[in-house]
């Protein structure tokens, strides 16, 4: 376990940084008294998918590009709706 002071710190940042990835602890004390501990980030619980990993698994209509014409009804003015019923 490795302490410094907060202006240490702060001169020291990116080796701090580094001995932590290496498994250091690090302490940052203000007048002798310790206040910070610097830590490493745990390493991410899941593994990001490679491309390609759901080929096959997904599945889309033939027309799921086709235009919906009903789609922007609700922005037009109230004059501009078509009636219901005809």
């Amino acid at each position: 376990m490795l302490t410094f002071t907060i202006n240490e710190a702060q001169t020291q940042l990116v080796h701090l940084i580094e001995a932590v990835t290496q498994g250091e602890q690090i302490i940052i004390a203000r007048a002798g008294n310790p206040v910070a501990q610097l830590t490493a980030c745990p390493a991410p619980r899941h593994k990001i998918a490679p491309p390609g990993g759901m080929e096959g698994e997904i599945r889309m209509s033939d027309n799921f590009d086709d235009p919906i014409d009903e789609l922007f009804d609700c922005l037009k003015e109230d004059d501009e709706k078509p009636t219901q019923g005809g």
